[in-house]
């Protein structure tokens, strides 16, 4: 039994009507009356045209120029761009219609058959008020072209869809719970053509939307009769002598142009192009219009799979999504044109076009009125095709490319797509340096963001650019600055905690945004980004310089672990000396900690800021086997917060390996300051031992060798290495525009630190002959010391007989016995045959074994590529006493003028 639903459909509703004003019971009685019945409520009374009143204004200029009346057209333009100044009239539009429709009416109504009554409806159909069939139920209402959905409005639409160009959606049936009667059900067989039902078929290339049934082509139809002295355009496809029409082939490729294949136009099997088709018999000139027309189709159908594929893929992200929004439409201002062209064709079949006529839709109209949209399509699927796979930033790249071409129509085509394509880009960038987040999910933006890092690593490791993601039409500057602005917002919020920039530069900051100029040439603005820029991070630099006092830091760093604070480290070096010369496990840090605090209290280290002396500690290295305290101390210095940005681990590792080697040369330096003391101090006191006077020779040309080599070192590294390096980080921390610029010089320091002092891995050959020097240079200490000990001792005793000689004298005693005086002479021989040769040989090795490793030492920094090293080598060797004992150093040092010496 037949639901409610279905009793109240249009089909039956309609149905039953025309039964009873016929008075007739019978299905097939009122078929006729039942197909004319839907036909004329599915027809369409909106005009032909778009209402568009350029298009109006341009087709009345067009037929005044048609006419040679090249001034009145002149005059007509002039009087619509007053009329629209003015704004007067608000239906303008509907106007100029009417006007153009009475001007055509003369040459219409005779070869068409058109009534002044029919112009007339039309031109008050375009009027909002005036709407012949106009119904407040939405299913009824026909939007217009500009909201055609994506789908073709011209096929046939299925249940539940509307029609896009006529009324007819509100008789198509609705999906209810039971089958629906449709005409179908209620004449079975009698909606579709048969050879023995023509005159009641559906035309097989009937409008889709229309839906509306053949109309009788005898006189007696009543409809539109056309006078019998004239040749009446036909609807079969086969003109006389079996030859396929061209107004049927027309009619093909206006559904060819959907994408939808014709009766005698189709696509091939390879999918490739549409053809026609081989049985018909088409003339040479035809096959080829109609091959370079039905390339339309192809474009639509390549435009369409695309969108289709690419629009439901959520991966594909907002900036894919936004092209294929562009791409859609596009195709409906396709949609609108193919309107217009299917409007044309319908008029010319309802009416009978007589052939030949001025007005007939030809095939060399439809070449001409197609030529523009197949250049869009050409350009759009070529665009396509390039930014397959593209997403992102990577996207507008691809699309970009194609705005800089010298072709106007392809130029503005392409600036259309990049606007909508760049449109999320926008949304990004604004949300990213305004409010420092990124709402990315799809990796669109140039922007990466790791949120697995770190609080203190959040600068360094957390926010990256991404290189294929940045689009052409930003440089690589604008998108550092773009990220560093971001970077910074971030920075300020999660680490320092400060908020003030929100309230100072929020409307400075959402002035920044991307323009196109007026040759379509998409750019960022430059200008506004450097100055958002140049905000942020002065207002950054500001923090860290005054809140955290980050140039006070870098300071305390350079006196106190690259031994800036000279009367400190020396203290320090004097009061430490005792416990250092212990073994390493025998160090408690806690007295080291009381012997630095005692160092600070006695130096001018007492006046830095307690924020400073706070954070200066001591550290202890790994202990190893036979490690004294010299092997293992060091200073440490605690970072934290803001400032661990800048002095990050691995940063401080390095600071630790520079204070490690400068201490080991302050240490050598310390060393050769009390060899030298200990010379002066005894030199004189051991004059009396008219043997040693070799010896003591021999300790002083050593020495002074060493000392000439430690100075020269220490004046290296000290002004060379240490105080030009402090001096160019200095300037450039003061003209740093961003916290970038702070840490690059930082790095630039500290490489050269590093690579100067021969702490890299490149110099670890040249590294260990310095320390082997070094450690020379220590064994020579504890030498000497051995030797002055033995020498005083010897003279000590000396002293001590010659003093008991005197004692006996004094008393009348005859001096010593023989025997004491035996004893004695053997000493004295003893310490002149065996110990003075013994020292003797000791500091010959010495001095040879240290010329060697400075003679070897001298050629690896000849060699360097460092030009500050091979000036080293010079200064080591600067009166080639170096070079005259080894005749491969004066090779590696190159061919320098020997100085003449005077013969001795």
């Amino acid at each position: 039994m037949a639901t409610r639903d279905e009793r109240n459909s249009s089909n039956v509703l309609l149905h039953t009507l025309c039964c009873r004003i016929l008075q007739k019971s019978e299905a097939a009685e009122v078929f006729p009356q039942f197909q004319y019945a839907i036909r004329v409520v599915g027809s369409n009374f909106y005009p032909t045209v778009e209402r568009d009143e350029f298009l109006v204004a341009e087709k009345i200029k067009k037929e005044l120029v048609k006419q040679d009346r090249a001034r009145d057209a002149a005059l007509f333009a002039e009087l619509h761009r007053k009329l629209q100044s003015q704004g007067i009239l608000h239906q303008r539009w509907a106007i100029l219609y009417l006007l153009l429709g009475l001007a055509e009416n003369p040459r219409k109504s005779t070869n068409k058959g058109f009534s002044s009554s029919t112009l007339f409806t039309q031109a008050l159909a375009a009027l909002p008020h005036s709407t012949p069939l106009e119904s407040t139920s939405t299913a009824t209402s026909m939007p217009r072209p500009s909201s055609l959905p994506l789908a073709p409005p011209y096929i046939l639409p299925r249940s539940g869809s509307s029609c896009g160009r006529s009324g007819f959606s509100s008789i198509t049936p609705q999906p209810s719970h039971g089958p629906t009667p449709t005409p179908e059900s209620i004449y079975p067989g009698k909606l579709h053509p048969t050879p023995t039902d023509a005159s009641h078929s559906l035309h097989p290339y009937r409008s889709p939307c229309s839906q509306s049934l053949v109309k009788p082509t005898s006189s007696t139809s009543g409809s539109h009769r056309q006078s019998s002295n004239q040749s009446v355009v036909h609807y079969d496809s086969i003109s006389g002598g079996g030859e396929v029409s061209e107004f049927a082939l027309v009619r093909d490729l206006i559904y060819v142009f959907q994408g939808i294949d014709g009766h005698w136009v189709h696509l091939n099997s390879a999918g490739d192009a549409y053809c026609v088709d081989s049985k018909a018999i088409v003339s040479p000139p035809l096959r080829g219009a109609v091959a370079r027309l039905s390339e339309l189709g192809w474009l639509h159908n390549r435009l369409r799979n695309f969108i289709e594929h690419r629009h439901l893929d959520s991966s594909a992200g907002l900036m894919c999504q936004s092209f294929c929004a562009a791409l859609h439409q596009e195709l409906k201002e396709y949609y609108r044109l193919l309107s217009v062209l299917h409007s044309q064709l319908q008029v010319e079949e309802d009416q009978g076009v007589t052939v030949g006529h001025e007005e007939q839709l030809t095939m060399r109209r439809l070449l001409v009125w197609t030529y523009e949209p197949r250049l869009r399509l050409k350009t759009l699927a070529a665009l396509v095709d390039h930014c397959q796979g593209c997403k992102g930033g990577a996207l507008a790249t691809a699309i970009h490319a194609y705005t800089l071409t010298g072709d106007p129509l392809m130029k503005r085509l392409s600036c259309r797509m990049l606007s909508s394509v760049a449109s999320p880009l926008h949304a990004l960038l604004i949300h990213w340096i305004i409010e420092g987040e990124l709402d990315d999910p799809c990796q669109e933006f140039f922007v990466a963001a790791n949120p697995a890092v770190r609080p203190e690593r959040l600068w360094h490791d957390k926010y990256s650019l991404r290189k294929p993601m940045i689009p052409s039409f930003i440089s690589t500057e604008q998108a550092r600055q773009v990220l560093s602005i971001g970077k910074s917002i971030n920075f300020l919020h999660h680490v320092c905690g400060d908020r003030t920039l929100d309230t100072k530069s929020k409307n400075t900051l959402e002035e920044v945004a991307i323009s196109s100029s007026n040759d379509g040439d998409w750019l960022l603005s430059a200008e506004r980004v450097r100055s958002t820029y140049e905000c942020t991070a002065k207002h950054l630099l500001h923090i860290l310089s005054s809140r955290y006092q980050i140039l006070e830091h870098i300071g305390a760093l350079r006196r106190y672990l690259l031994l800036g604070q000279g009367d400190f480290i020396r203290h320090l070096m004097d009061l430490l000396k005792p416990e250092l010369l212990r073994p390493a496990t025998s160090l408690y840090q806690h007295n080291l900690t009381g012997i630095l605090e005692t160092a600070v209290r006695a130096t001018n280290a007492q006046f830095d800021s307690t924020d400073v002396l706070r954070r200066v500690d001591v550290r202890l290295f790994e202990v190893s086997e036979g490690d004294t305290g010299w092997d293992v101390f060091s200073l440490e210095y605690h970072v934290n917060g803001p400032i661990a940005t800048v002095f990050t681990e691995e940063s401080m590792k390095l600071y630790r390996r520079a204070f490690h080697f400068l201490w080991h040369a302050k240490r050598t330096e310390h060393a050769l300051t009390d060899i030298w003391t200990n010379q002066m101090c005894n030199g004189r006191l051991l004059h009396s031992l008219p043997e040693l006077f070799g010896v003591l020779h021999q300790c002083n040309i050593l020495a002074a060798e060493m000392i000439h080599f430690v100075h020269q070192m220490q004046y290296y590294i000290t002004f060379e290495v240490l105080e030009c390096s402090w001096a160019s980080l200095l300037r450039v921390v003061h003209q740093a525009g961003d916290l970038d610029h702070i840490l690059a010089a930082h790095h630039d320091f500290l490489d050269a630190v590093i690579s100067r002092c021969l702490l890299e891995k490149e110099s670890w050959a040249m590294l260990t002959q310095l320390r082997t020097i070094f450690d020379r240079i220590l064994a020579f200490q504890g030498t000497q010391e051995a030797l002055h000990q033995t020498a005083l001792s010897e003279l000590g005793r000396r002293l001590e007989y010659r003093r008991l000689i005197e004692q006996t004298e004094e008393q009348r005693e005859w001096g010593v016995t023989a025997e004491e005086e035996r004893q004695e002479k053997e000493k004295v021989q003893d310490f002149q045959k065996n110990f003075v040769p013994k020292n003797r040989s000791q500091l010959r090795i010495l001095t040879q074994a240290f010329q060697a490793i400075v003679q070897k030492f001298l050629i690896m920094l000849a060699s360097s590529t460092d030009e500050s090293l091979r000036f080293l080598s010079f200064r080591l060797d600067f009166n080639e006493h170096y070079s005259r004992l080894e005749p491969g150093l004066r090779r590696s040092l190159g061919s320098r003028p020997h100085s003449q010496h005077p013969t001795r």
